[in-house]
């Protein structure tokens, strides 16, 4: 046995390498910076994550519970989807091949949700109208969160907390999210684009230039060609600004020379989009149709143009964005102004005091980053014809600039509190600045929700009463008649919940029924929300305009290459000019339910607009929902919301009704009940 002595070493286990941290946002490096407590942790804001499932659960409720407010969503975006999707709607003269200012590429944008929710409830129209809604909401949800985190990282953190909750409160962001128009969908590309851009241009940030360009093109060739206008200081920017960029005199020329290239080389990628526009466009008119240049030659080069349909005043947009952003609305305005202020009183507050001639001035880019709402609110209030929906794209800015204005006002209390009492000590510690701005903002969310409940109780009838219609009353008629096979009874859960079974309303297209509207055309909510196997049809009222005719009707797609030709039949019944034409009516008499409003207390009538729902010998009210008299309410009345009798009383109101042809309606019954028992 050998004595060899042997030795074992133990050798301490090697620690594994800590993964590198997550580099931690500089707080202090965007454009605007704050001057107390530097050193303090950030105030709390939303993640991405958390505050994109925070926005969206406001936006989904705006989906469910929001009215529609223009026509123009309804007759010119709803029915031409509805007609591709089922075959039938109203054909307005704006999609008549013979003018073709809709696009059909954006309309089909959005077939896929209607279609994946026909897939799953069949023959029930109504998902697939909510269905869309919601797809609406969440593309705005993410267009409004990446906004507000850019405004957080480059701009300041305060700044971007104030705009989150500006967005998520805001009456007209709860309009305009969810809107099946144009002008939404420009908005979301244009808030996408804003957000890019919140980055100082750079040579060395191509992605910046692209991304913004692109997102400005999509809103302007599929959305609305005159949203591009809030891209000029963009374009401004980066073009002639230094931005990011460090620049001496002698490389100026060939830097600029760099950038021009840049920007047009990203703009001749984004107009890249125009081909499939075109062509689908093309396909569905049956001839060469750019629809962006024909939007523009109607409003801006023809001699008819959209002062048909009515002029408003030049203070129109601000009283409407007073109603729907209430204090917002101040501090946007006075945002650019708030900027030069600060220059002189709290220059600090936006880093370099005297930068360099190689470099921009910060108030140079915050200053370009304000101007698009002072640009769009210009151009629009010098404009004749004015809307509500025209406003849509800039919603989002004048958020931002109120936000700004709101943190630029801060800092003034800060500076003369400071030189008041001598000491940045006390002011650290003071919740005077915190109180201020809490309060503007909790005060701003308080009326946003008074305004947003007050919209759904003053105006939601027509939804409710389409509701009504196909939840209560066509049931009935097929109970009656015997085409019910079971009546409608609530089904116990395990868990001993109950819910109402679905009703098969398949049968209720052998009544040939006709839903008429008269005065209320404008108030129709769209065929997709009328139960399959309902006909609506206009009747003669004073108005005096064109009203929309029905497409062609096609039960089968005739075609694989576009499904749907009867887009390109050019109706002889429509025109450009306003005119009323007769054959878009039915005689009353045709009709099985009519949808009208009557105002008991401040009667109005005429042979055209009788009060329908005073004709009980012939008419007999289905469902009244009440529906505010906004021209005999007082001014506070109809602008808010408070509950309480005592606030209703205070305005007046009307019944907006569901009204059935009584003999009518029932000798179809008893038609359909002898036939059924005659076949039995």
């Amino acid at each position: 046995m050998s004595g060899a002595t042997q030795t074992l070493r133990f050798r301490r286990p090697e620690a594994e390498k800590p993964s590198p941290k997550p580099k931690k946002l500089d707080r202090h490096a965007g454009i605007l910076q704050d001057q107390l407590r530097r050193s303090d942790r950030a105030p709390w804001s939303p993640s991405f994550s958390l505050a994109f499932r925070i926005l969206f659960l406001i936006r989904f409720a705006t989906a469910m519970y929001s009215n529609i407010d223009d026509c123009d969503e309804v007759y010119n975006f709803w029915e031409p989807l509805h007609f591709f999707d089922k075959g039938y709607g109203f054909q307005t003269w704006e999609v008549s091949p013979q003018y073709a200012i809709r696009s059909w590429a954006y309309i089909l944008l959005h077939l896929l949700p209607v279609r994946l929710a026909s897939f799953v409830f069949g023959d029930d129209k109504r998902p697939a109208f909510f269905a869309l809604r919601i797809t609406l909401a969440a593309v705005s949800t993410f267009a409004e969160v990446f906004l507000y985190r850019q405004v957080y990282e480059k701009v300041n953190n305060r700044v971007g907390r104030y705009l989150f909750f500006m967005l998520a409160s805001s009456t007209g962001m709860w309009n305009a999210s969810t809107a099946f128009l144009p002008s939404s969908f420009a908005m979301y590309m244009s808030t996408l684009a804003f957000a890019y851009s919140i980055v100082p241009s750079s040579s060395s940030n191509t992605y910046r230039t692209l991304a913004a360009t692109t997102s400005f093109a999509a809103g302007a060739v599929i959305g609305w060609p005159f949203a591009l206008a809030l891209s000029l200081p963009f374009v401004f920017e980066e073009l002639f600004v230094f931005g990011a960029d460090r620049v001496n005199a002698s490389s100026r020329g060939n830097w600029m020379l760099a950038r021009w290239k840049r920007l047009f080389g990203a703009g001749a990628l984004a107009a890249l989009m125009f081909i499939p526009v075109i062509g689908i466009d093309s396909l569905a008119y049956g001839k060469l149709a750019v629809v962006p240049w024909n939007i523009v030659r109607y409003n801006i080069f023809s001699d008819r143009g959209p002062n048909l349909y009515g002029t408003s005043p030049w203070n129109f947009y601000f009283l409407n964005l007073l109603l729907n952003f209430n204090i917002l609305l101040p501090f946007s305005l006075i945002s650019l102004p708030a900027l030069v202020i600060t220059y002189f009183v709290d220059r600090k507050r936006l880093g370099l005091a005297r930068p360099t001639p190689e470099e921009s001035s910060p108030f140079t880019l915050l200053g370009l980053r304000l101007l698009p709402f002072y640009l769009w609110t210009t151009v629009l209030s010098l404009q004749e014809h004015k809307e509500e929906r025209f406003m849509f794209p800039a919603y989002p800015l004048l958020c931002f600039n109120a936000a700004v204005a709101l943190y630029l006002v801060r800092g003034w209390m800060e500076v003369i509190f400071i030189k008041a009492t001598n000491s940045p000590y006390q002011a650290s510690k003071s919740s005077i600045f915190r109180l201020f701005t809490t309060s503007v903002v909790f005060f701003s969310i308080l009326i946003s929700a008074s305004r947003i409940m007050a919209l759904w109780h003053y105006y939601h009838a027509p939804l409710s009463l389409m509701y009504s219609l196909e939840s209560q009353e066509l049931p009935r008629l097929l109970n009656d008649s015997g085409l019910l096979p079971t009546p409608s009874r609530p089904v116990s859960t395990q868990r001993g919940e109950t819910r109402e079974t679905r009703i098969d309303l398949s049968p209720v297209k052998e009544f040939d029924l006709t839903l008429c509207i008269g005065k209320e055309w404008y108030r129709f909510p769209g065929h997709y929300l009328v139960p399959t196997g309902v006909r609506v049809e206009f009747i003669n009222s004073e108005f005096r305009g064109l009203l929309p005719g029905h497409f062609l009707e096609s039960e089968v797609n005739t075609s694989f290459i576009w499904p749907r030709p009867q887009t390109r039949f050019t109706p002889k019944t429509m025109n450009d000019l306003n005119l009323e034409q007769p054959a878009h009516y039915v005689s009353v008499e045709q009709c099985d339910y009519l949808m009208d409003l009557d105002f008991p207390e401040n009667t109005v009538s005429s042979t055209l607009e009788p009060r329908y729902a005073t004709l009980t010998d012939v008419w007999e009210k289905v469902d009244c929902r009440p529906f505010l008299d906004a021209a005999h309410s007082p001014l506070l009345g109809r602008a808010l919301w408070i509950p309480g009798e005592a606030w209703r009383q205070m305005n007046s109101w009307g019944d907006y009704c569901l009204l059935k042809n009584r003999d009518k309606v029932e000798n179809k019954i008893r038609k359909i009940r002898n036939e059924k028992d005659h076949n039995a």
